[in-house]
């Protein structure tokens, strides 16, 4: 019961601060409802940044993943801070400069409309069929799990998953549908504060109990016991086999943090570039302490159970019912929920944008004023979140899904990325170069690991996913740039500055990006073996 109130009142908290931060925000402009007026701060950028990222799937599927093959999974955490610095430095000035509310818009500038059009409707279809969800089906499992819902309303497993589905789905809805980016963006800043408390004592209360109760013990037994598992460089059959980080495994992380419009629209709402800045530098540093919460937590199970969980997937919900005192198992329900709650919103978020800006305004009624693009972007937000809670009970084993997930995105990831690459560093590449690179960067793809792979090579004797997707980068890089040898633009593509905010930089930005690259490499080096 204590743990019960202390969910439900950490999530009411949650949800007034959220209210009184943004009632005065004027959300009948596209700006207002869609970048939170262009008004964000550094510390609301980089708490938004980290609980959009951070979901169920993630903090349970990335510590299976450690409990199975031990430090080398890091990478997913640790090469981020990479490629949020490469972001903030060369591809954020950018996006402000031209005043984008999506990052389809510049294509459109730099290409044509049906460019942007088909990327949008790429970034729609993977949001609706694939992530949306898996976000919620993997969300409700942990809280039906940790609160037994199915004893508590006395109703089946099935039952209780779709009520909590439908729970977190509406609740989501009303923070990201009526509420806009700015609710969405400080509810995560105040979810950050409690994640980062709640994910860290997990693997302290972990410590002491394989450590006699000292947490340095528990830390020196970890190690002394499996020194191997702190290998950062890993091994070839591993999830993350050390050749990645210089393949596709950067890409990946370029195109989630400087493109994925889930994302990056947290630094499009920006009051100016600077501040920009200093929140995706502060993301990017806490995002290096990510394994604390993402990694060490499946680690200490290894040891905890030792090696004996049936699956790798319950390493992270058994060692928090094992180790957790049980007044804070409803704070910390609590900041679960709200890392769930948090990528369900930003997504239905981002998707509204897409559609409101992309579709509705540029194909439905380019005459429509502000308010109807506003109005029937929340219409079309309800309409997709009803399909996702209908959706996501289909999904029959959301914990294996983690590295399934990053290899079915690639099918529109590398392909987005490239055509956005192409064009802000060349002038001439025509439209045409474009619409063909992602349409051939989809279907190579889509034949590599959905026909080559399987049916041809066979699992094993094929290349993993991550060179796949460096290996189409630079063969869609090479279409592109001989069809715009053969057919340049007439006149060379200039970014135009739209005076929409201050696109004076961070003075610091520089010095402090290669500081945060630095602790990275040396982490790497720390830990190789």
């Amino acid at each position: 019961m204590l743990g019960i109130i202390s969910f439900i009142g950490f999530t009411a908290l949650v949800a007034i601060i959220s209210y009184f931060a943004t009632r005065k925000t004027d959300e009948t402009s596209s700006d207002g409802y869609f970048l939170g007026g262009r008004s964000l701060t550094a510390g609301v950028i980089a708490g938004s940044l980290l609980l959009t990222n951070l979901s169920t799937e993630q903090i349970v599927g990335l510590n299976g993943s450690a409990y199975k093959d031990g430090l080398s999974v890091m990478a997913w955490e640790t090469l981020a801070a990479i490629a949020i610095v490469v972001t903030a430095i060369f591809l954020l000035p950018r996006y402000l400069k031209g005043g984008l509310t999506t990052v389809p818009q510049f294509l459109a500038k730099r290409f044509d409309v049906t460019t942007k059009t088909i990327t949008s409707i790429l970034f729609l279809t993977g949001y609706v069929v694939v992530l949306l969800p898996v976000i919620l089906y993997s969300g409700s499992v942990a809280v039906s799990g940790m609160f037994d819902v199915p004893t508590l309303l006395g109703v089946s497993n099935d039952t209780a998953l779709v009520i909590c589905i439908w729970g977190i789905g509406i609740i989501g809805s009303i923070y990201a549908v009526f509420g806009g980016l700015k609710a969405v963006a400080v509810s995560d800043s105040i979810n950050a504060i409690g994640l980062l408390i709640g994910g860290v004592l997990i693997p302290i209360f972990g410590l002491m109990a394989i450590g006699d109760g000292s947490v340095l013990g528990g830390l020196d037994t970890l190690i002394s016991s499996n020194p191997e598992r702190f290998d950062s460089t890993g091994n070839p059959g591993q999830e993350v086999p050390f050749a990645t980080i210089f393949t596709g495994m950067m890409l990946v992380q370029l195109f989630y943090w400087g493109t994925n419009q889930q994302i990056i629209q947290r630094a499009l709402g920006a009051k100016n570039l600077a501040e920009g800045q200093k929140g995706l530098l502060l993301a990017s540093f806490l995002k290096i302490l990510g394994p604390i919460i993402l990694v060490l937590p499946g680690m200490i199970a290894y040891h905890y159970f030792d090696n004996g969980l049936a699956s790798s997937d319950l390493a992270y919900p058994e060692l928090v019912r094992a180790v957790l005192p049980k007044p804070l198992v409803g704070f910390f329900a609590a900041v679960l929920f709200g890392a769930i709650l948090s990528s369900f919103n930003s997504v239905l978020n981002s998707s509204v944008t897409l559609f409101g800006i992309d579709v509705y305004k540029q194909h439905i009624n380019p005459d429509a004023s502000e308010n109807v693009i506003v109005k029937y972007g929340k219409i079309f937000g309800i309409c997709l979140a009803l399909a996702a809670m209908f959706i996501a009970p289909l999904i029959a084993d959301a914990g294996s899904l983690f590295d399934y997930l990053q290899e079915i995105n690639g099918i529109y990831s590398i392909p987005i990325f490239t055509i956005i690459v192409v064009g802000y560093l060349t002038k001439y590449v025509p439209a045409i170069a474009a619409k063909i690179g992602i349409v051939s960067g989809s279907l190579l793809y889509m034949l590599s690991q959905f026909i080559l792979k399987p049916f041809v090579f066979g699992e094993e004797n094929y290349p993993h996913f991550l060179h796949v997707m460096a290996f189409l980068f630079v063969l869609n890089i090479i279409i592109m740039l001989i069809i715009g040898k053969m057919y340049p633009r007439k006149e060379p593509f200039v970014l135009e500055y739209t005076n929409q905010v201050s696109i004076e930089p961070y003075k610091y930005v520089k010095q402090v990006g290669i500081a945060i690259c630095f602790i990275v490499i040396a982490i790497y080096v720390y830990f190789a073996r």
